[in-house]
C-alpha cells in the first residue's frame, strides 16, 4: 500500500485492482479519473494484433457516440482478436461523448502500450478492450472509489438517505433501455438536496445491471461513510451521489 500524488490536491490510495481516490472538490477535468493495464503481454503495434486495436478503436469512435454506448469485436483468429466497448455518461451529448471517447482511446494506448486488456475512465466517458471476450460478464475486477474529503454533519441521517435515493436510481434504471437514470431528493429541513446518478454498461441484462448495483450500493459504506459526496465506479456500473446538481440538464 502507498501514496502517490495523481495531481494537486489530489491524492490516490491504490491497492492492486481496487482503490480510493480522496477528493476536495469536484473531479470534472479532462484527465482521466483512473485507468487498469492487465493481460500484459508485449506485441508489436503493427502485428496483427495491433492493428485489429486500431481498427476496433475506428469502430467505436464512429458509432458509439450517435446512442453513448457501443461494444465490438475485430479479429478472426482468437489469440489476435480484440474485444471492446465503450460507454458514455447518459446525460452527455453526442459531440462531447465523441470527444471523450476519441481522448480515452488515445490515452490508453499510451498508458498500456504492451498489455492486451485495458480500461481508462472520464466523467464523460469509460473505454475497456481485451483479447478476453467479456460482454455480459459483469466486472467485478476493476473498481476504485472517488469521495470527498468533507463529511456531513449527522452521518447516520445522511448514508441512510444516501442509500435510499441510489437504490430507487437503481430501480429505474434496471427498466431504462439505456440502464441510466438520475434523480434528487431533498433531506431533512430542506436547506439542502442530495443529488444521485446510477448507470450500467448496456451489455448487462436488465438483472445483471441490478445486481452489479446492489454490489455497488453495499460498498458505500466502507469507502463513503459520511462524505459529502462519493462514488462507486466498475468496468460494469457505476453510482455517484453529490451535494451539488452534476448532471447536464
Amino acid at each position: 500500500m502507498s501514496f502517490l500524488k495523481l495531481i494537486p490536491l489530489y491524492y490516490l490510495l491504490s491497492f492492486t485492482f481496487s482503490l480510493h481516490i480522496v477528493l476536495g472538490q469536484s473531479t470534472s477535468s479532462p484527465d482521466p479519473l483512473y485507468h487498469f493495464c492487465f493481460n500484459s503481454q508485449i506485441y508489436p503495434v503493427d502485428g496483427s494484433y495491433g492493428k485489429n486495436l486500431n481498427n476496433l478503436i475506428s469502430y467505436l469512435s464512429f458509432n458509439v457516440p450517435p446512442t453513448g454506448f457501443g461494444l465490438g469485436s475485430v479479429g478472426r483468429q482468437a489469440e489476435t482478436r480484440v474485444n471492446g466497448l465503450a460507454l458514455c455518461r447518459g446525460d452527455v451529448k453526442s459531440s462531447d461523448c465523441k470527444t471523450c471517447v476519441v481522448k480515452a482511446t488515445d490515452e490508453i494506448r499510451q498508458r498500456c502500450p504492451n498489455d492486451k486488456g485495458a480500461i481508462i475512465w472520464y466523467d464523460n466517458c469509460l473505454f475497456k478492450y481485451s483479447n478476453e471476450k467479456f460482454f455480459g460478464q459483469i466486472d467485478n475486477a476493476n473498481k476504485f472509489y472517488l469521495y470527498n474529503i468533507n463529511n456531513v454533519t449527522d452521518s447516520v441521517s445522511f448514508n441512510k438517505k444516501t442509500k435510499e435515493l441510489i437504490t430507487s436510481l437503481s430501480t429505474k434504471a434496471v427498466v431504462s433501455p439505456v440502464l441510466f437514470a438520475t434523480g434528487e431528493m431533498e433531506l431533512e429541513g430542506g436547506s439542502e438536496k442530495l443529488y444521485g446518478l446510477v448507470q450500467c454498461t448496456r451489455d448487462l441484462s436488465s438483472s445483471d445491471c441490478k445486481k452489479c448495483l446492489d454490489d455497488a450500493v453495499s460498498e458505500l459504506p466502507s469507502c463513503c461513510d459520511g462524505k459529502r459526496g462519493g462514488r462507486v465506479i466498475g468496468g460494469s456500473c457505476n453510482l455517484r451521489y453529490e451535494l451539488y446538481p452534476f448532471v447536464n440538464a
